[in-house]
């Protein structure tokens, strides 16, 4: 005997139907139809200038760093933006010599501007400025550490010149003993004959 369908089987097979006719695939258009007209192309982002000179920097050497860093820093002075501004900032980021405080100084304003920048380019400006304080707090820290290793050589140093002062010492009084015990044997010698 055959029941019919209850209410939560009438409700699945819906549900089914509705997916399979999802699924089916979508005629093609109708050929003779114009196919619609690409997006036009637009203007590249701050994002996409600064991840594009970021590539750039990428494939440079030191000497092409400082080279880039000086081209960039009269390039922001001509022409100041915070794209310039944080193009400068990230050559001098990717230099291994550069002031941690310059580029601090350079995106610390992008950072805190509050509106009228743009949301692409403040974003950048506050990942480095994390990162070279990160930077900044590793060198401290490496500094210090080197500080540290160098007082416990010289610790080190001064134990060892101590150590090597005291058994020179004990070396000395062991020869006096020495000559002290073959003093008194040869003496009681002579009292013995």
């Amino acid at each position: 005997m055959s029941r019919a369908p209850g209410p939560l089987q009438r409700a699945a097979a819906g549900l089914a139907l509705a997916l399979a006719c999802a699924c089916t695939p979508v005629a093609p258009p109708v050929s003779g139809s114009v196919p619609p007209a690409p997006p036009p192309p637009r203007d590249p982002s701050a994002a996409d200038e600064l991840v594009a000179y970021l590539a750039r920097l990428h494939g440079l050497d030191e000497a092409a760093l400082a080279a880039e860093a000086a081209r960039q820093r009269d390039f922001a002075r001509t022409l100041p933006s915070e794209v310039n501004r944080l193009k400068l900032a990230l050559a001098l980021a990717a230099a291994p010599q550069s002031d941690e405080a310059d580029i601090v100084t350079l995106v610390e304003p992008l950072v805190r501007e509050s509106h009228g920048i743009d949301p692409d380019v403040q974003a950048m400006a506050s990942f480095l400025q994390a990162m070279v304080l990160e930077r900044r707090r590793l060198k401290e820290s490496a500094a210090t550490a080197g500080n540290r290793s160098r007082e416990d050589r010289r610790a080190h140093d001064v134990q060892k010149q101590r150590a090597d002062s005291l058994q020179e010492r004990n070396a000395q009084l062991q020869q006096k003993l020495d000559a002290l015990t073959n003093l008194e044997k040869s003496l009681s010698g002579r009292k013995g004959n």
